[in-house]
């Protein structure tokens, strides 16, 4: 059902064509370029991912970096139901594109039925983790801390939503999957009642401190002017109880964090282990920590906050528009390597788009993949096609008659308030200069507007064969697209004017 919906919504027109019965089964927009260019996927290629043990296909996606206890997890993963956790502190109002590699592993896992755990740190948030900074983290007040908790916390749940969803419409495998259950934890949970000399009492004699002044980030701090102070010093310590609470009580096995993480998911491990010798538990299953690589380019960039180029999952901070242009713009030899860690197209189909890319680089057809993927993935199917629709009438000189239908770019606009609605009549009655005047809500003057026109700065359409001279001109039947769609330019702004009865 999902895919035939998409199938339908992405009706738009790349190239005319029949959809084979391999490509049926994805987006159209991927399906046409493929059949342009006489490239069958066979349905044995979307089977493959799944019947590859999974540590092995996260590896081959480029999405673990270290893996503690690799061996061993290669056998529990394909023999048990595991459960899986990573965290984020509410440092900030939304997680960020370098916060989703630790969420793809979990969600990789999910779709072949495992557990998984996302943490919001409503606790630790208070002390702050050291782990791959300089400086302190600065104080945030109790009301911003709890307005950011309850911010990524559903955050959490709608992108393991919607990615669940987005994967079913990118390879049929994973609608006949039965998925694992997704369950959202908040440590304030089991740290609000806990009084320190009991920790220290309980738990305090099984932490070495030898161990912790041996992390990079504590050796680093330390050497530093500003050295660190005892709630960053003991951050991972309360990190180490969170994976031995989680392990306890919701059978946890696995801790997944990005590479500056390391240390405090050893640190953890190696707490379960010790406290399993001395409680009168029957746990004996074992526990496993996995690391993502840092996001960067291929220039070497770093995404994130500190970087100061982070690209939000909050539409609120960084729109899919703007998802859909930095993708656009990424360099050649950076979109395998986005596909694979971000996409759930099966890893032969991003192999063959990435072939046709190389082929001719100024096609930008992988870049136009890769943004369409990361729009669906983080916003929801049919966002990627929206923002391509939008990004492709604003900026390409294909026509827009030729290739899409008036219902898709109007839908496209209104998911970013760019209508303006216009009553036929006045439409087809009404000098031009008078509805550029209403649709740009007074921006500018009728003088200003009519100069503009007379300078050759107007068009009908999103082609230069559009122009019109003449202030007083009429729109004629003609220039209106399936009798809704009018596309204005004036000067660099586009105006999409929806005609209505």
């Amino acid at each position: 059902m999902l895919i035939k919906k998409v199938i339908k919504c992405s009706s738009r027109r790349f190239f005319s064509i029949r959809l084979s019965r391999g490509q049926a089964h994805l987006p159209q927009h991927i399906s046409n370029i493929l059949k342009k260019h006489d490239i069958v996927i066979t349905d044995d290629e979307f089977k493959r991912d799944f019947q590859e043990p999974i540590v092995s296909h996260l590896r081959k996606r480029g999405l673990i970096e270290t893996c503690v206890n690799e061996e061993q997890l290669f056998k529990d993963a394909e023999d048990k139901v595991l459960g899986l956790y990573c965290g984020a502190d509410p440092t900030a109002k939304s997680l960020h594109l370098g916060n989703l590699l630790p969420l793809m592993i979990l969600l990789h896992f999910n779709l072949r039925g495992h557990r998984i755990f996302p943490l919001i740190g409503g606790a630790t948030g208070e002390v702050g983790d050291p782990s791959g900074r300089s400086t302190e983290r600065s104080a945030m007040a109790e009301e911003a801390r709890r307005d950011h908790v309850e911010r990524i916390s559903n955050q959490f749940l709608d992108f393991f939503q919607r990615a669940v969803e987005y994967g079913k419409t990118r390879n049929p495998e994973i609608a006949s999957l039965s998925i694992g259950s997704q369950e959202l934890k908040n440590n304030r949970e089991w740290w609000k009642d806990m009084g320190f000399l009991h920790f220290l009492a309980t738990y305090g004699r099984h932490i070495r401190v030898n161990q912790m002044l041996s992390r990079e980030s504590i050796k680093a701090r330390l050497s530093s002017d500003q050295g660190i102070g005892f709630n960053e010093f003991t951050y991972q310590i309360l990190q180490a109880y969170d994976f031995y609470y989680l392990n306890k009580t919701y059978k946890v096995n696995i801790e997944v964090g990005g590479n500056d993480q390391y240390g405090n998911i050893v640190a953890g491990i190696d707490l379960i282990n010790r406290l399993k010798k001395v409680e009168d538990s029957d746990r004996n299953d074992d526990v496993y920590g996995i690391t993502v690589p840092l996001l960067t380019t291929s220039n070497g960039v770093k995404f994130g906050k500190s970087a100061g180029n982070a690209l939000f999952i909050d539409k609120e901070l960084t729109s899919a528009y703007d998802i859909y242009q930095f993708m656009y713009n990424t360099t050649d030899a950076d979109v395998q390597t986005f596909l694979y860690k971000f996409s759930l197209l099966p890893v032969s189909v991003i192999d063959k788009i990435v072939d046709l890319h190389n082929m001719n680089k100024k096609l930008r057809i992988g870049q136009r993949v890769l943004a369409i993927e990361m729009c669906d993935l983080i916003h929801g199917d049919g966002e990627g096609l929206s923002n391509y629709i939008i990004s492709e009438v604003l900026f390409s000189n294909s026509n827009i008659r030729e290739n899409f239908k008036a219902d898709e770019v109007l839908d496209a606009f209104k998911k970013q308030n760019l209508v303006c609605e216009f009553n036929r009549d006045e439409v087809l009655k009404t000098p031009i200069y008078q509805i550029l005047y209403s649709a740009c809500r007074g921006e500018k003057s009728k003088s200003e507007i009519k100069r503009m026109i007379k300078n050759g700065s107007f068009q009908i359409g999103n082609t230069k064969d559009g122009k019109v001279k003449d202030p007083d001109y009429c729109i004629t039947e003609n220039d209106v697209i399936e009798e809704r769609l009018l596309v204005l330019k004036l000067g660099k702004k586009f105006y999409i004017v929806e005609v209505i009865n």
